[in-house]
């Protein structure tokens, strides 16, 4: 359960980040200078924090101050072909990919002069970066499994089958269910087995369930492009279309099944704690104990599953439906969760449907972007490696550290000020913020790939060995120890986020880089930037779901029930308000499913801005570029978000992402800041200034 800011193009999503000093100011360039970097490496563009050209001077900032900081570069930065939005943070991903790829480039042309770990990164993306070869080898990685599938003969043998498509398939897509290990709700420092819902093609399960127009063509879209891959497959057009009906029906009956994002949020509806037995009652159409041996998990004592009516439905199914249609089923999720990675003709229609149609993309990505990203996922902390020796110094890291630090002091005293909360949950409160682990820039312990065999010339196969790796690793865990040193996202990840069953926050040196932390500029604009994901991040062990972690990661209620009420009624006044937005059409933000982002948006930038105001009491700070100090740290808050989003993208993460869209984010914020309306001499009436009696009041 991991907290962030925004969204990754994999299973990840992305933030903001690092409150200014001076000192880093001097550390971050002799971080550049001291990384080894020559003049025929890549070298990361430079964009400022605040920049005079991005903004629209001709709105009024108390209108719609969003459009006001950022109209100039929403312009100037229609979204490329091959994306589905552009952004900010799109465009350093962006920038980080092209600089990756130097690093990726170098490591696989130099055969002779490579490390173990450049051997492993160099020749994954040499693999990748061959398109000739991908195509050689048509559906021969998948025929493996294609002829497991075909030679099932009773429901009996499906598990094991399951299980061993699962171990190499379970990167992007899971096959029936997901299945793992995870944090033990009530004793976070021990690990144990999990299972939870899954098996659907669609982004999320309201895709299979809704009735409004646009719901039903996606559905029939899908059921198009699932007849397109069993095409590709071999199908004639007749058998194809009979097997992609067959699939979405069995499909939307596990969707009917699942819980909702929603519903997902609360902590206490996914611990459903259980052992095998009591599994095999639940579900004892599948069996569970040869599941569990063929992927050679530990012994199970315990299990948590996610969501008991899924697996009570996919029990049912599994009765009802006969074995011929398993066989369509499995074969869909085999050949269309390794599409990406197979001929061009599966690139192809992968593109079509999922980039092009879901999201609005006009043209496909470039393979060599691709590749970079594919070896970020599958071998990230090999490639993070090469990365953080170029880019971020130890001292660096030690300075960010020390900044984060600040911003947990001024939580603390926030803490402290609150006038709705109670001493006794004020303390517990203290003992959590001072539990935080901060994670900066990249492990103390890399991860050891040595296991994973890759070949120059096995694309598909290096994908699935490092797939059965990671998921290896995670089965390993089970019965062990929490390891409080583990990331879940690369040290090259534009990112952060905040984990409340580890109660750690994490910033990966990837997103330490100008815009989002600028040494050229005034402290300003940065700790409006990135000293709000900062606080943005601390916020999160606060949220909804958060809040219901203790100090140790426990889910545990520490909180008096007087003080969780009042904190109930401020939270919901940050969902109503978000609400009443409009994202596309006739769509409007899911307040219930962003409130934890959204509340983290508006308590990061108060806690920033208290940590700014500290630090330069005392100074006479004059106006810069004809603009105040206080105007400019709310402009840097906003440029951090400049954006230009598709209307089918907009569309996706309506239903699916935690994050509000980008305006949203920004005039959201404000409306809820005095200290906004004074630094622009904003008056009561315009669209920027709440009441005082409606303003939202969490931290």
């Amino acid at each position: 359960m991991r907290k962030s800011r925004s969204v990754h193009p994999f299973p990840i999503s992305s933030p903001r980040l690092a409150l200014v000093a001076l000192t880093l100011l001097a550390l971050f360039s002799l971080a550049r200078a001291a990384s080894g970097q020559t003049a025929n490496e890549p070298a990361l563009p430079y964009a400022p924090s605040l920049d005079l050209s991005s903004m629209d001077k001709s709105i009024d900032p108390c209108v719609n101050f969003y459009q006001y900081a950022c109209g100039g570069w929403r312009k100037r930065n229609p979204i490329p072909a091959d994306q589905t939005s552009w952004s900010v943070y799109g465009k350093l991903y962006q920038d980080n990919l092209a600089f990756l790829r130097g690093i990726l480039e170098q490591a696989a042309n130099n055969a002779n002069q490579r490390d173990t770990v450049s051997q492993k990164i160099g020749d994954f993306y040499a693999a990748c970066i061959d398109e000739a070869g991908i195509e050689k080898h048509g559906l021969g990685p998948i025929e493996p499994e294609l002829e497991a599938i075909a030679r099932l003969n009773s429901l009996r043998e499906l598990a094991p089958l399951v299980a061993r498509l699962q171990l190499a398939t379970g990167g992007y897509r899971s096959i029936l269910f997901r299945g793992g290990s995870d944090q033990d709700s009530d004793d976070s420092e021990q690990v144990i087995a999990s299972l939870d819902q899954g098996g659907l093609g669609l982004p999320d399960r309201d895709y299979y369930t809704k009735e409004d127009m646009k719901s039903k063509e996606t559905r029939e879209r899908y059921v198009q492009h699932v007849q397109k891959i069993f095409e590709l497959l071999g199908d004639n057009k007749e058998t194809a279309k009979k097997n992609a009906a067959t699939l979405m029906r069995m499909e939307t009956t596990l969707a009917k099944a699942s819980m909702t994002r929603v519903e997902r949020r609360d902590p206490y509806k996914l611990k459903n704690k259980m052992n095998i037995p009591g599994l095999e009652e639940l579900a004892p159409n599948f069996e569970w104990k040869t599941y569990y041996g063929v992927l050679q998990y530990p012994k199970v004592e315990i299990l948590n599953v996610g969501d008991p009516a899924f697996f009570k439905q996919l029990n049912a199914t599994l009765a009802s439906e006969p074995l011929a249609n398993w066989k369509t089923y499995l074969r869909f999720h085999v050949a269309d969760s390794s599409a990406q990675y197979l001929s061009a003709n599966f690139v192809q229609e992968n593109f079509e449907f999922y980039r092009k149609y879901l999201r609005g993309a006009k043209e496909k990505q470039p393979q060599w972007k691709r590749c970079v990203q594919y070896t970020d996922y599958m071998l990230g902390e090999a490639l993070g490696q090469a990365y953080a020796r170029k880019v971020f110094s130890p001292e660096l890291k030690q300075s960010t550290l020390d900044m984060v630090r600040r911003i947990e002091d001024a939580m603390a005293k926030r803490i402290q000020q609150l006038d709705w909360m109670s001493p006794e949950t004020k303390q517990q409160a203290l003992v959590k913020l001072q539990g935080i682990r901060n994670k900066i820039g990249y492990p103390d312990q890399w991860r050891d790939y040595s296991p994973v065999k890759i070949v120059r010339s096995e694309f598909l196969g290096n994908v699935q060995r490092a797939t059965e790796f990671e998921n290896r690793r995670q089965i390993a865990k089970i019965g062990r120890p929490v390891d409080h040193g583990e990331w879940l996202i690369s040290p090259a990840t534009v990112d952060a986020y905040y984990n409340p069953q580890m109660n750690d926050i994490n910033f990966p040196a990837g997103v330490l880089q100008p815009p989002l932390y600028d040494a050229k500029v005034d402290d300003a604009p940065n700790y409006g930037d990135t000293g709000g994901t900062i606080g943005h991040e601390l916020t999160h062990g606060f949220d909804d779901e958060g809040s219901q972690f203790d100090a140790r990661g426990n889910l545990k209620n520490w909180w008096k029930e007087e003080d969780r009420k009042k904190f109930d009624e401020r939270t919901k006044c940050v969902s109503d308000q978000y609400s009443q937005y409009v994202v596309v059409d006739e769509v409007r933000i899911n307040g219930e499913l962003t409130k934890g982002e959204d509340v983290a948006d508006l308590g990061g930038e108060i806690l920033a801005y208290m940590a700014w105001d500290t630090a330069i009491a005392g100074k006479n700070l004059l106006p810069v570029d004809g603009l105040t100090p206080e105007q400019r740290f709310f402009i840097g808050f906003a440029q951090w978000d400049c954006a230009n989003e598709r209307p089918e993208d907009m569309r996706v993460r309506a239903q699916t992402d935690p994050h509000s869209p980008p305006g949203f984010r920004i005039n959201g914020v404000v409306v809820n800041m005095p200290e906004f309306a004074k630094a622009f001499s904003c008056h009561a009436g315009q669209p920027m200034v709440k009441p005082a009696e409606k303003i939202c009041r969490v931290w």
